[in-house]
């Protein structure tokens, strides 16, 4: 049987998952900080996936962090993390498209001040990424076979609901780490 965790999963806590977050709530099976080591066995999963996680991370924590997550995660693996894309919100920035920002202007009216509230996500983010940041990143860790994909898009072809189990947006770009292709077959829902 396919084990699959979704490390900082918050309130979004899919079926058939081992959900897992630094808070308790409905859902959540695990409760802990990554940093200081989770209570799963080594090699537990198949799948492990983090959307927008990253980001609260301080830098210094960042090889801690994947290094957890690397050794819960099964020899061939997939490791799949939704990351904010700073490259398109500079881009966004310096075109002057302002419909890509999420800030309403209640809370932010310049677009300078939108772009900077989103990358930081109105204080929560310590840790941006950019495609090449986070491949760095993930090598280090010795992750290989180190993929992006973009927006609803995977090498992974999971069952037929995943591009909407968990929700991302355009603004993110993804990582997928894994040693090969799976089919949907390769997973019980």
């Amino acid at each position: 049987m396919t084990t699959r965790l979704h490390w900082g999963c918050g309130p979004i806590t899919p079926h058939g998952w081992v959900n897992s977050d630094i808070r308790p709530g409905p859902g959540v099976d695990i409760v802990g900080d990554i940093r200081n080591g989770l209570p799963i066995a080594d090699d537990s999963f198949d799948y492990v996936v983090s959307i927008h996680v990253m980001p609260e991370i301080p830098y210094n924590d960042l090889d801690r962090t994947l290094g957890e997550l690397r050794r819960v995660l099964k020899p061939g693996g997939t490791l799949r993390l939704g990351l904010p894309d700073f490259d398109k919100a500079l881009k966004a920035y310096q075109t002057g498209d302002v419909d890509y920002f999420f800030i309403p202007d209640e809370a932010v009216k310049c677009l300078s001040g939108k772009m900077i509230v989103q990358l930081l996500w109105y204080g929560c983010s310590r840790s941006m990424y950019t495609a090449e940041f986070a491949t760095e990143l993930l090598a280090r860790n010795q992750f290989q076979s180190i993929q992006v994909c973009s927006f609803r898009q995977t090498r992974i072809k999971l069952f037929p609901r995943w591009k909407n189990t968990f929700p991302a947006r355009e603004n993110t770009f993804h990582f997928e780490h894994g040693e090969k292709e799976r089919q949907a077959s390769d997973y019980r829902c």
